[in-house]
């Protein structure tokens, strides 16, 4: 009479070998389930450093066009002496550049005329006013910006003192 794989594993005298096997068998697939978990942390993290160093490529690609005017005006300005067309090339190029900013989500921080913020602008001087009142932005010397919530560069500003 042929023995069926469960009264295998009932018989007292296979028993052990049953276990071992068995045991063998866990083991294995434990070594395998790790392995497998490793290399797929591997690959995450390769493909994460991938990722971040790639990150600004649609930004650099927007930033390309930006720089082929600003050589343009470059040029124009070696070949023709006339400053009011160079100064309105360059101001068209500044638009284009902060337009880029913007769409990337990198926005000029508002101070002039506003309450001094010690987390957005940097106060480099104080200055009496009659015309403010104590604490508020009178002078922007050199302008913030925010990228989404947080600060890339603070304002540089004089701020209004009390005579």
């Amino acid at each position: 009479m042929p023995t069926s794989k469960s009264s295998k594993k009932t018989d007292p005298e296979t028993l052990p070998e049953t276990l071992r096997g068995d045991v063998q068998q866990a083991e294995d697939r434990a070594l395998r389930s790790q392995a497998e978990l490793e290399n797929f942390r591997k690959r995450v993290a390769r493909e994460r450093n991938e990722d971040l160093r790639y990150a600004n490529l649609p930004l650099m690609r927007d930033l390309l066009p930006v720089l082929d005017n600003m050589n343009r005006a470059i040029e124009a300005a070696e070949k023709t002496h006339d400053t009011a067309d160079l100064l309105q090339g360059v101001k068209i190029v500044a638009q284009q550049f902060q337009r880029v900013l913007e769409q990337y989500g990198c926005v000029q921080i508002e101070a002039l005329g506003k309450p001094f913020d010690p987390n957005l602008h940097e106060s480099i001087s104080q200055q009496p006013s009659d015309e403010h009142p104590a604490g508020t932005v009178v002078l922007v010397t050199q302008t913030g910006f925010q990228l989404h919530d947080r600060v890339v560069r603070p304002s540089q500003v004089i701020v209004s003192a009390t005579k």
